[in-house]
């Protein structure tokens, strides 16, 4: 009303009756449990995609989303058939810069098949989660597995608490060896 535009909120638009309306979020998730790297790179891809605008030209999720969508059509390491699919020339938008090289072919059919390596990982990890569930399996805590579980972490958290010692034994202090060596 006053001339100035006014920012709306990520993810919503005003509708022609003035009312503001969600415009759908891209979702995309597997739910590997925490069992791979995946989501620890993925916030890590999207941390930088926004920070710096380039939300095509840093791979990250939407990029798996596509890689996958085009290997369902496709086929399974049919890298050159995806690429070249116009419908999938997202997945082509972070490797322009990188053009040039002369091993540029290699090194990207190299970083999608590793990519999809984990995706392919993070999905049989969810598939096996989901079947745990649906059987209604738990943990024992009798199990021997369990025991040794349970005593990988106490010497894991013993040898952290006593890192400092390690240091000072490699500097040359003596009683700190001896309670080292204890």
């Amino acid at each position: 009303e006053d001339g100035k535009a006014e920012k709306e909120p990520r993810g919503e638009q005003r509708a022609p009756n003035g009312r503001r309306e969600e415009k759908p979020r891209f979702m995309f998730n597997i739910a590997d449990g925490g069992f791979t790297e995946l989501h620890t790179l993925w916030q890590n891809e999207e941390r930088a995609a926004v920070s710096s605008g380039k939300l095509n030209e840093i791979w990250h999720r939407r990029h798996d989303y596509w890689l996958l969508a085009g290997i369902v059509l496709h086929g399974y390491a049919r890298w050159t058939d995806i690429q070249n699919d116009g419908a999938f020339g997202v997945i082509n938008e972070p490797f322009k810069g990188e053009a040039s090289k002369g091993n540029f072919l290699e090194m990207k059919n190299k970083f999608l098949a590793r990519r999809f390596k984990l995706l392919e990982q993070a999905l049989v990890i969810e598939e096996q989660l989901r079947r745990a569930a649906y059987l209604n399996m738990t943990q024992d805590p009798t199990h021997p597995a369990m025991a040794l579980n349970t005593r990988f972490a106490e010497v894991e958290c013993l040898a952290e608490s006593h890192q400092h010692l390690s240091k000072e034994s490699l500097a040359g202090n003596k009683p700190a060896n001896a309670v080292l060596h204890k």
